[in-house]
């Protein structure tokens, strides 16, 4: 028997087809072993030896492994085809080798395929290789450097900074990048500037909209019209003059189609068109490589999708073509095939780009067996590799110079027209920022055509900072700047989120406090670990292993003398040292400078206290430099304006005196919640608190909001029918209603605090009916003719769907409730069981046949006592 070990279950059933009965394929699920999260799993000392754990999800994996290798005389490894691949059939062996599963004369290959087709598949098992331990020891010293900087950093960290989680080697880079871009915005001078817009018309009252460039024999650059008071001048001016054309400029300009996707301009047009995260992104495309279901076979519909190459296979080029012909016909098809070539910063041109394994296969045949986020990426990667080989968008560029007739000042329109829309008849790519538009269409002019002035509009502008990065644009960064690799973008990007470092708002990343504390850190005591340019450098190191040029011991043993260095120093700095540093790198950010001259840091509760930057349980904080005298406290403001989550003990906002006791609002690290009075110390109790309801904003909360909430819960009345009462509260998971030892959760729009009791009643009735039609059947198809039991219809939390013993199937949406037979029920139910694999129960001609045989053991005994006798 020949065994083939991929990653993934999807993969495995898909190459077992393939491959036929001759193969048995199983899946790893993923890494097998990894280094365990514990002191000494990499030794520096012991020349940077690591130590590996298979998880405890993969023991059940290795066994399954284990045991179909004792059946195999050849072993193909064909996990995915980059480093991680190679380390992942390369940990398989060890593990093998480790529980002695290996036989003397097994063969063991390594064979790669970059799409999962019949012929890719078929091919590779032609051309086994061994495994490449280049590309295994990149990967080890790649994971080997994560590990020394997390295992070794995060501990400084969490001393240095509390409420600071962890610090990752290429996460704190992109991190940083976020935290500049802020820094930056932070710090623009808005610029006020003007400038002027001519609207004009031809002899046919043809519309010219042009702008104002020259006055009195001067070009006007961007700030020569800097106030209100110089561009209305020159505007009451414009209005006297007549006008006329001077000169008309006409050119065409062609544009080149875009290369095929790679990882990265995936995830970056994937973000801009289809509105998906780097993830989610990853997860589909993961989904379309390894296999979807089309007509009873399983197909793998894209190439690999963890790549930097932009080059394309000639026999996919040659499919292209002939696509591009039969769809949009010959004078599409350039002369010659386009060849593509790599421009990011340490690409690896190992991989093709990504692309549909068969041109034949438009989204519109597709459409049927994918589901809708499928069929949007899928057409996405199908339309971008069919018009990289179709022929260039040829526009025509007008430009219209236009003069007073005096020759006081000059103008200009331009615009641009389609001649022959080449790729753009399938695909344009999208942009992260708009630009000026200059797709207008002009009317037709000639030199000295007179035009009709319409009106004058001077305009105010002000100059912007740089946008904040957005998913694609920061990929798009890291790319640039070679930071990272493309199938570790997306992981990146969701570190960050999870560890609280930055948040999405309106799809442009804002650092939080937690980010930017971390950032200021790294930056100010590991200064040259978080330099882009260093880390790029690494990344070039690693290609360097790769390609067998560099030994990836003498990388690591580099890298770790210097860091274990600095790590030492910082670990001996004085934490009342780190704070000031933090104080003055973070100033203008936590103390900008004020309108009125006054000094930011100036303490407002005290007479001579300065401000300064506090660390606590949960992050940053400002006090007062006269604590315990002075017990001024106030949240950090984060980047929207809102305040970050930190220590409990932050200034709270009075909202006023409730029976002598001061109400404030405050915020904890869950959010935002009331309390009355002060915890007073040696008493056993406690101040009365609650939270607000979700929904509901810090700035709403007034004092009679708040006492009644601190009332909660309140009797509404009493249930007409029960003779109970009704109270409503707030809970754990929001407003709710209590009646008869029930809890009913108060629907959106309703208010906790006014509700009466007649929409109290209407709401507990209708979740009852809700409660009672979810257990009572839409309707009774019949009795299934095998065991006579009920097959009925019911409406469940995932739709309506038919349900007999135990087998639920979801009924179609082509399919009516009322419509449906028995037949069509059963053929629905047979097939939901097949799928899951359920064992379908006994029918009653089973138990028939099964019945007699229990009947005629006891007649053969009575035979043989009277052949006895």
């Amino acid at each position: 028997m020949k065994l083939v070990i991929v990653e993934s279950p999807a993969k495995s059933k898909t190459i077992n087809k393939y491959l036929g009965n001759d193969y048995n394929v199983i899946a790893s699920f993923g890494h097998i072993r990894d280094l365990p999260s514990k002191d000494g799993s990499v030794r520096p000392d012991d020349d940077f030896a690591m130590t590996y754990e298979i998880s405890d999800k993969s023991v059940k994996h290795v066994k399954a492994i284990s045991d179909a290798v004792k059946k195999a005389d050849t072993i193909y490894l064909a996990t995915d085809p980059d480093r991680e691949g190679e380390a992942i059939s390369w940990h398989i062996v060890e593990a093998l080798k480790e529980r002695k599963s290996l036989k003397k004369d097994v063969k063991i290959y390594r064979i790669v395929f970059h799409e999962i087709t019949k012929k890719a598949v078929t091919e590779a098992i032609t051309k086994p290789r061994d495994i490449d331990m280049d590309l295994v020891n990149a990967q080890q010293a790649r994971r080997a450097l994560d590990y020394l900087v997390g295992f070794t950093l995060s501990p400084v960290l969490w001393r240095k900074l509390p409420g600071c989680k962890s610090a990752g080697r290429v996460q704190s880079v992109a991190l940083r990048l976020i935290c500049d871009r802020e820094d930056e915005i932070e710090r623009f001078i808005t610029q006020e500037y003007w400038d002027i817009k001519v609207q004009l018309a031809t002899a046919s009252q043809a519309p010219i909209l042009a702008t104002l460039t020259q006055v009195e024999g001067k070009k006007l650059d961007k700030f020569d019209l800097p106030n209100k008071e110089k561009a209305t001048n020159i505007a009451s001016q414009l209005e006297k003059k007549q006008y006329q054309v001077a000169s008309v400029d006409k050119k065409q300009v062609t544009r080149n189609p875009y290369a095929p996707f790679t990882t990265s301009s995936l995830q970056q047009e994937a973000s801009r068109k289809l509105g998906m995260s780097t993830k989610f992104t990853m997860q589909i495309a993961q989904k379309l490589y390894e296999g979807i279901d089309v007509g009873g076979e399983t197909v793998g519909l894209i190439t690999y999708m963890r790549t930097d190459g932009v080059t394309v296979s000639p026999e996919a080029v040659h499919a292209a073509r002939a696509q591009i012909a039969k769809q949009f016909g010959e004078q599409y098809v350039p002369k010659s095939p386009r060849m593509y070539k790599t421009k990011a910063k340490n690409a690896q041109e190992a991989h093709e780009a990504i692309r549909p394994t068969n041109m034949d296969y438009t989204p519109q045949k597709m459409q049927q067996y994918l589901d809708k986020e499928q069929l949007r990426l899928y057409d996405l990667i199908w339309k971008r590799m069919i018009a990289s080989q179709m022929e260039n968008v040829v526009l025509n560029q007008v430009t219209v110079n236009i003069e007073t007739t005096d020759k006081y000042a000059a103008l200009r329109a331009t615009g641009s027209t389609i001649h022959f829309d080449g790729f753009y008849k399938l695909y344009n790519e999208g942009k992260d920022d708009e630009e000026d538009d200059e797709s207008r269409i002009l009317p037709p002019v000639d030199n000295g055509d007179k035009l009709a002035l319409k009106n004058v509009t001077p305009a105010q502008h002000f100059t912007e900072p740089p946008p904040r990065y957005g998913e694609a644009s920061l990929v798009k960064k890291m790319e640039e700047l070679g930071i990272g690799r493309p199938s570790t973008y997306s992981s990146i990007i969701s570190v960050l989120q999870e560890r609280d470092y930055v948040k999405l708002d309106k799809k442009r990343f804002l650092p939080e406090e937690r980010g930017r504390l971390v950032t200021s850190f790294l930056v100010n005591f590991f200064s040259k670990y978080v330099e882009y340019n260093f880390t790029a450098h690494l990344e070039d190191e690693l290609d360097h292993i790769s390609a067998g040029e560099l030994d990836w011991k003498k990388v690591l043993s580099d890298f770790w003398k210097d860091f274990n260095g600095t790590i030492g120093e910082v670990k001996e700095r004085d934490f009342s040292e780190i704070l000031e540093i933090l104080n003055k790198s973070l100033e203008h950010h936590i103390f900008p400078p004020t309108t009125d001259g006054k000094d930011p840091r100036a303490c407002p509760s005290c007479s001579d206290g300065k401000l300064s930057l506090r660390l606590g349980k949960f992050g940053g904080f400002i006090a007062c430099s006269n604590y315990p005298e002075c017990s001024y406290k106030r949240q950090v403001t984060t980047a929207d304006g809102t305040s970050d989550d930190t220590e409990g003990g932050v200034e709270p906002k009075l909202l006023g005196i409730d029976d002598g006791l001061e109400v404030t609002l405050r915020k904890g690290p869950y959010g935002y919640y009331i309390q009355k009075g002060e915890a007073v110390k040696g008493s056993k109790e406690k101040p009365k608190r609650t939270t607000i309801p979700t929904g509901t904003q810090p700035d709403q909360v007034t004092l009679e909001m708040a006492i009644s909430l601190l009332s909660l819960p309140r009797t509404i009345g009493t249930h007409p029918e029960t003779a109970k009462d009704i109270t409503a509260g707030l809970g754990r998971f929001g407003p709710y209603l209590l009646h008869d030892g029930k809890y009913t959760s108060l629907p959106k729009g309703d208010d906790l605090l006014t509700i009466g009791i007649n929409r109290a009643v209407a709401i507990l009735a209708d979740a009852k009916d809700k409660a009672k039609s979810k257990t009572e059947p839409l309707r009774v198809i019949g009795k299934h003719p095998e065991d006579n039991k009920d097959v009925a219809i019911f409406d469940g939390r995932y739709g309506v769907y038919i349900s007999h013993s135990k087998i639920n199937a979801t009924l179609p949406k082509t399919m009516a409730v009322e419509d449906i037979t028995m037949e069509q029920a059963i053929a629905l139910l047979d097939a939901q069981a097949e799928k899951k694999g359920i064992k379908k129960p006994a029918t009653k001609k089973a138990k028939a046949k099964a019945e007699p045989a229990k009947k005629k053991a006891p007649a053969k005994k009575a035979t043989t006592k009277k052949s006895a006798k």
